[in-house]
């Protein structure tokens, strides 16, 4: 579904990826894990045209789409849910909804709606309140249900569980798992907690300092040392 060759994009002269290979099937759920600084939202933002990168192809059901604006991107089935959750904090939570839904055919809109509600029932109780008065668990809910409005093949998930109580990333994560196995939806997940993160995948790769040093399975990197050394101990 997803192929990534050989990627670099800086940020002014600070090159952030330094030839990043990745390749998601469609189905998956593939984690992307690393350290703070790493270049893993940096990578996600590039698969959204910003930053564009400076070398290497992004290429996305046999499309090239490297440097391709953000809204044409999104238009091919594409949809991120960012890191720090980005919402609309001054519009309620149905604004919100209807703004992720501007790149898909309004007949869809009611029957996507329940099932973001059916998904989130928080979200369909606090529907006319301001984004900006959510508890952190409910922005984030807002900001996953957001991406999936626009009826997306290809979820983007930028660190789901940053700040969040344990119970309440349990239910994130359970939402991910849901999402993909029902609404066959490929996820590509970026997120510090390596350990929930692998469990949840199916693939992983780590990446550190711009560049990809490991993929594999989600079990082979849950067995590997440097990976238990670096990320797992002490998280689960």
């Amino acid at each position: 579904m997803l192929k990534i060759e050989g990627l670099r994009a800086s940020y002014g002269a600070i090159e952030a990826l330094k030839g990043v290979d990745v390749e998601i099937y469609e189905g998956e759920i593939v984690t992307l894990i690393g350290a703070n600084g790493a270049g893993k939202s940096t990578l996600l933002m590039s698969m959204c045209g910003k930053p564009k990168p400076s070398a290497g192809r992004i290429t996305f059901e046999g499309q090239d789409i490297t440097g391709l604006p953000t809204h044409q991107i999104m238009r091919l089935g594409i949809a991120q849910s960012p890191e720090g959750r980005r919402i609309f904090a001054r519009m309620t939570v149905l604004e919100n909804l209807k703004m992720g839904a501007v790149v898909t055919d309004p007949r869809f809109f009611d029957e996507d709606l329940g099932r973001v509600y059916k998904m989130f029932p928080r979200l369909e109780e606090r529907q006319n309140q301001r984004g900006g008065t959510l508890s952190g668990g409910e922005q984030q809910m807002l900001a996953i249900a957001r991406a999936l409005m626009s009826r997306p093949r290809l979820l983007l998930l930028d660190e789901p569980s940053l700040g969040l109580a344990p119970l309440i990333v349990r239910q994130i994560f359970q939402v991910i798992r849901e999402i993909n196995a029902t609404q066959r939806v490929t996820v590509f997940l970026v997120e510090q907690n390596a350990y929930h993160a692998l469990k949840l995948a199916h693939r992983g790769y780590v990446l550190a300092s711009g560049k990809v040093q490991l993929g594999g399975t989600s079990a082979e990197l849950l067995g590997n040392e440097e990976v238990r050394a670096a990320y797992l101990e002490g998280a689960h």
